[in-house]
């Protein structure tokens, strides 16, 4: 365990003092510190305000008490713990270089980041299936997707990906076979590494990413095809102007939310797929990617968990409402669960 920086020998700092094998101190300028710490920092705000935005909304308010809903909380308490627990330690590592917090809690760390990772795409997933029977089968929406089946969907994104994130590292699944590799090319005291070895790179890319990824992409590209299949039909056989106007209300609800989720996706692709991949392809290459390259897609990723509740805010009226609502404190006035919030 190491918790003192080194002094200076010459030019370059060490992360543990006269310890043998200590890691390198990054040698960034004080100015590019600061910056990357602001920079970090309001990362790390916005993704805390964001989500608790979302759940505050969500919870407090009645009327968003829906099946989708339900999976939006429980994604944005998934990126509310990012931001809380994972992100602050990974900004001193990415900075610093250094890793002040002791072995146990590295191998803690990496498991909450494995986990939690791992659940924004299967809450996403999920979230993939509801919006399909909403569109594709809504006659029978309410019958498939009832409340049950939704706290099973989360149950299983948040069970599985713990599983499997602990799993991972405390048994040392993506270490077997590369310790030697690990301890020669990776390895120094005061440091803290995801490291896998080429058979859990590509599990853990395909069971996170790949598969889901996939999947979802099929999913939201049939429900396009359908909605806009629907919109034709509808159109073609109202001839009734308050059927008509029935049929697109319900209609434009339904699009605008798998639209507004399937941008939600949209950016968690975009976000991951660079980690993803040279998690998938670094082993591979004898671990020639840039440590530094690796930490900055890692943030890269993190920072979907910062655009979720921007893309709601631009797309949800009932979002732009609550929010105003909770920061003139209006939530807690008596009565306001029931407020209107133009859901649409």
């Amino acid at each position: 365990m190491c918790f003192q920086e080194s002094e200076s020998l010459g030019r370059m700092q060490l992360c543990c003092e006269h310890i043998n094998g200590s890691c390198i101190k990054s040698s960034w300028s004080i100015s590019i510190r600061i910056s990357m710490y602001i920079f970090m920092v309001c990362v790390i705000l916005a993704t805390l305000a964001g989500n608790l935005t979302v759940i505050i909304s969500i919870s407090h308010f009645k009327q968003l008490h829906t099946p989708t809903n339900f999976l939006i909380l429980s994604m944005a308490t998934v990126d509310l713990l990012l931001g809380f627990l994972v992100m602050p330690y990974s900004m001193v590592r990415s900075v610093e270089n250094c890793w002040y917090f002791g072995e146990f809690f590295c191998k803690i760390h990496t498991s909450i980041d494995i986990t939690l990772s791992t659940a924004s795409i299967f809450h996403l997933s999920f979230i993939s299936i509801d919006r399909y029977y909403a569109v594709c089968d809504p006659l029978r929406y309410k019958a498939k997707i009832s409340t049950g089946v939704v706290l099973i969907m989360i149950f299983v994104s948040w069970v599985f990906p713990a599983t499997f994130g602990f799993g991972m590292v405390f048994l040392k699944l993506n270490m077997i076979g590369a310790e030697e590799t690990f301890y020669k090319l990776i390895y120094c005291v005061g440091g803290c590494f995801v490291f896998f070895n080429e058979t859990s790179g590509v599990v853990a890319s395909v069971v996170s990413f790949y598969i889901p990824g996939f999947v979802m992409l099929c999913v939201y590209g049939k429900i396009y095809t359908i909605a806009k299949r629907q919109a034709r039909s509808i159109k073609a056989a109202a001839n009734q102007i308050q059927i008509r106007f029935e049929h697109h209300i319900s209609h434009s609800r339904e699009r605008k939310a798998a639209k507004t989720l399937g941008t939600v996706v949209g950016v968690f692709l975009i976000c991951w797929f660079p980690f993803f991949f040279c998690t998938a392809t670094d082993p591979f290459m004898n671990y020639a990617i840039p440590p530094i390259l690796i930490d900055a897609l890692v943030w890269f990723g993190y920072m979907n968990s910062t655009f979720n509740p921007i893309v709601y805010a631009y797309f949800y009226l009932w979002f732009r409402r609550a929010l105003k609502m909770i920061v003139l404190g209006k939530v807690f006035q008596q009565d306001s669960s029931r407020t209107q919030l133009f859901m649409e």
